[in-house]
C-alpha cells in the first residue's frame, strides 16, 4: 500500500458473532475489509441476518454504501463513513478511476493465457436474480489474465471496468469456462478431494466426505484508488482459506 505510513493505518477485526471480519484499513472517512463468504454486503429484503453494512452501522452509527460483493464472494470492499467520502468515491467507482481485481477459479484452461471478455450484460427475462449476454444489455469489459493451470481448473486474476451485476460469473459462462461452485452459470457441484486426490480414503471418522469448496470460487482481492486527498491506495485482501487451500491441494496433486 503506497500510504503504509500513515498513522491512520490499522489492522484489527469486527466481531461477527463466530467469524471474525479483518480490517484492512480504515481512517476518520472510509474503511476498507475483508469479507467473508457467505456474508451480505448490504441488507436484502429476502435475507434476515444481519448484513456487513448493518455490522458497521451499529459500530459507527453511519456508514455509506460504495460498491458491493455478492454474497458467496469474499474480499475487498469500502465503506464510507460520511456522505462526502461517499459523494467522493460514488463518483470515482462511476468514471472507473478505481481499479478493482478479482482472483477466481475456472473450469478448463482458458483459450488464451491473457484477454478480454466484453459481451452486454442483462437480466434474464424469464429467470428473475439471473443475468444474461444479450445485445440489448448493457456494456460491459473484464480483463483476465492466467495465474495457473491447474489440471481441469485454472486460477485466473480478472479487472472489470464495468460494475454490471455478477459480470465476472456471466463472461467467464460466456466463454465457456464457468467459475467454480457456481450454482446460477455453472453446474454447481462442491469441490470433493476424493475427485482430486488420486488415493483419498474418507476418514472412519466421518460418514461423508466434507467438500473443500462449496461456494463460488471467486475472491475480490484488489483495490487501487486515490482518496479525496490525492493520496494513492493499493489495498490488497488475503485469499481465504477455502481457497487457498484447494490451490495448494491442486497444485499438490499436479507433481505427485
Amino acid at each position: 500500500m503506497s500510504v503504509a505510513s500513515d498513522k491512520n493505518k490499522v489492522a484489527g477485526t469486527i466481531s461477527k458473532g463466530l467469524t471474525d471480519i479483518s480490517t484492512i484499513f480504515e481512517n476518520d472517512h472510509f474503511i476498507v475489509l475483508n469479507k467473508p463468504a457467505g456474508v451480505l454486503s448490504i441488507p436484502d429484503r429476502v435475507q434476515s441476518e444481519p448484513s456487513l453494512k448493518d455490522m458497521l452501522t451499529d459500530k459507527y452509527g453511519s456508514i455509506f454504501t460504495i460498491h458491493r460483493l455478492d454474497r458467496e464472494t469474499s474480499g475487498i470492499i469500502l465503506f464510507a463513513k460520511d456522505e462526502a467520502t461517499h459523494k467522493y468515491f460514488s463518483k470515482q467507482f462511476e468514471e472507473r478511476t478505481v481499479e478493482k481485481f478479482y482472483l477466481g477459479l475456472i473450469h478448463g484452461a482458458m483459450p488464451e493465457k491473457t484477454g478480454s471478455m466484453d459481451g452486454p450484460i442483462m437480466e434474464n427475462p424469464v429467470f428473475k436474480g439471473q443475468m444474461v449476454i444479450n445485445q440489448k444489455g448493457k456494456a460491459s469489459l473484464t480483463d483476465y489474465e492466467v495465474v495457473e493451470e491447474l489440471g481441469k481448473y485454472s486460477l485466473v486474476k480478472f479487472q472489470i471496468h464495468t460494475g454490471r451485476t455478477h459480470q465476472i460469473r456471466v463472461h467467464a459462462k460466456n466463454i465457456g469456462h464457468p467459475i467454480v461452485c457456481d450454482p446460477l452459470y455453472g453446474d454447481g457441484k462442491p469441490v470433493l478431494l476424493s475427485s482430486i486426490k488420486k488415493k483419498y480414503k474418507l476418514s472412519k471418522h466421518d460418514l461423508e466426505e466434507r467438500p473443500m469448496l462449496n461456494r463460488v470460487a471467486l475472491h475480490s482481492f484488489q483495490l487501487k484508488f486515490k482518496d479525496a486527498e490525492g493520496k494513492d491506495f493499493d489495498l490488497v485482501a488475503e485469499m481465504p482459506k477455502d481457497i487457498r487451500a484447494l490451490v495448494q491441494q491442486l497444485k499438490k496433486n499436479l507433481y505427485n
